[in-house]
């Protein structure tokens, strides 16, 4: 197998980011196809290792093309942007700065063909908000870096997928953001998804909005008037989708291999079932970037940060997701 270049960004350095990475790398088959690259601060990372005792030994390479992937020496390309007396366990406009300098300078590999694809440790919010930056996170960050107009955030547990039309909005404004364009992109989307992991032509399940799937319309329009048109579109294009599937029965039947992905009109309608069954081990991938980005499917945690207690097992997974679409796709490095 050809080894790749995988881009890992050290997230918010006050965060569990540099100890989750570095827990990963702790083992040796995490190192298995791939030449891991740390953008982030060298220092810290060597803190955290000492502190938490991880075996790991963070070294400096100048360029991504130095990265040689020898466990236990972990490449870092060290912007160097945090003290040394940084404290653990609270995010600021300093540690959000310095997330958003690790993800740009992790993105550029990408982009140059340097690395395969980007696997992003987890900021803060309310931090890179307090740096300047414009963006919610790493993902419409991403979407705007690289002129993305259509893109969904998917959430990946083992065979238990789901993808979201709408994300992170209020509630109360699901129901007009439910468009037929918008949930035929989603739709489409998934395909996609689908075929980068190589189940191409399982069913799609699209989920109801309302309750019931809108009972035909008695419990809301939105089914009739959005959701339905979106999925004979997409069967007209040749893809195989059902619904509108109620939403408190579609992740139980993928669950039982009837469905390969759900399309979720909202955040908690796809979050709250597969983090019921994988809370510390769920993926984020973003589909329909010109890049490969996985995440861990966890925040920051800076209550935890101090305690050296995090558990790596979802950036585990972020990674190993990022080496399979790496390897499949082919992307150089």
């Amino acid at each position: 197998m050809n080894k790749k270049t995988i881009a890992i960004s050290m997230g918010d350095p006050a965060g569990i980011g540099p100890e989750v990475i570095l827990r990963t790398f702790a083992s040796g088959d995490a190192w298995e196809g791939i030449r891991p690259l740390v953008f982030g601060d060298l220092t810290r990372l060597r803190i955290t290792a000492d502190r938490f005792d991880i075996p790991v030994e963070p070294v400096s390479v100048k360029t991504p093309k130095e990265a040689a992937g020898q466990f236990p020496l972990l490449d870092v390309l060290d912007l160097a942007n945090v003290t040394p007396d940084l404290p653990l366990g609270a995010g600021n406009a300093v540690t959000g700065r310095a997330a958003l300098d690790y993800i740009e300078a992790a993105f550029a590999s990408v982009i140059t063909g340097d690395a395969a694809a980007l696997v992003t440790a987890p900021i803060s919010k309310e931090a890179i908000r307090a740096a300047g930056s414009p963006y919610s996170g790493h993902t419409d960050m991403l979407a705007a870096m690289t002129k993305t107009d259509k893109w969904a955030m998917t959430l990946v547990a083992d065979t238990m997928r789901a993808m979201f039309v709408t994300a992170h909005i209020p509630i109360r404004d699901v129901s007009a953001a439910v468009t037929r364009d918008r949930v035929l992109d989603t739709i489409e989307l998934a395909a996609l998804a689908l075929d980068l992991l190589g189940e191409s032509g399982r069913t799609i399940a699209v989920a109801g909005l309302n309750p019931h799937a809108g009972e035909a319309g008695i419990l809301g329009s939105e089914e009739t008037d959005c959701i339905i048109p979106a999925i004979a579109a997409a069967r007209e294009r040749g893809i195989n989708c059902a619904g509108p599937v109620p939403g408190d029965t579609a992740f139980f039947r993928m669950q039982n291999g009837e469905f390969a992905i759900v399309v979720a009109m909202y955040h908690d309608q796809g979050h709250a079932p597969l983090k019921l069954i994988a809370f510390d081990t769920g993926v984020n991938w973003t589909v329909g970037l010109p890049i490969i980005r996985t995440s861990p499917d966890h925040g920051t945690a800076f209550d935890i940060a101090p305690e050296g207690v995090a558990r790596p097992d979802s950036f585990r997974n972020a990674l190993a997701l990022a080496a399979r679409l790496a390897q499949k796709t082919g992307r150089p490095k």
